[in-house]
């Protein structure tokens, strides 16, 4: 059996893509309650606000869920597109940069000869 936890948070992804947000945010709250950290439901939170256009419910997700990992891909390009919502481009810029540059790393990492130099 997988984690407990883990399983909410699948489940309440199934809620989201059938269009039950308020299902998604109630076993995302319930994972939440049991662990305030745990990245994954704090990601999924993000999308079901963003989705519902509460785009500053999902900053403040966002947030949360960057303190707990700094350097993930695809938060960083959630919060470029909720600061472009929020309207500020700058900001939105600076978060599409730092996801661009972390998927570089992630790739230099992953086959880590495609930075050789053709000779």
């Amino acid at each position: 059996m997988g984690n407990p936890l883990e399983l909410q948070v699948q489940q309440s992804i199934l809620d989201f893509t059938m269009g039950d947000y308020e299902a998604a945010h109630q076993k995302l709250d319930s994972v939440l309650s049991a662990d305030s950290k745990y990245f994954e439901a704090l990601l999924a939170k993000t999308e079901v606000f963003y989705a519902t256009k509460d785009y500053e419910a999902a900053r403040g997700s966002a947030e949360r869920a960057e303190k707990v990992r700094p350097e993930d891909v695809h938060l960083k390009t959630s919060l470029s597109r909720i600061w472009m919502q929020l309207g500020d481009k700058g900001r939105a810029e600076a978060y599409a940069a730092e996801a661009k540059m972390l998927s570089w790393k992630e790739e230099l990492l992953q086959n880590p000869d495609s930075g050789d130099a053709q000779t």
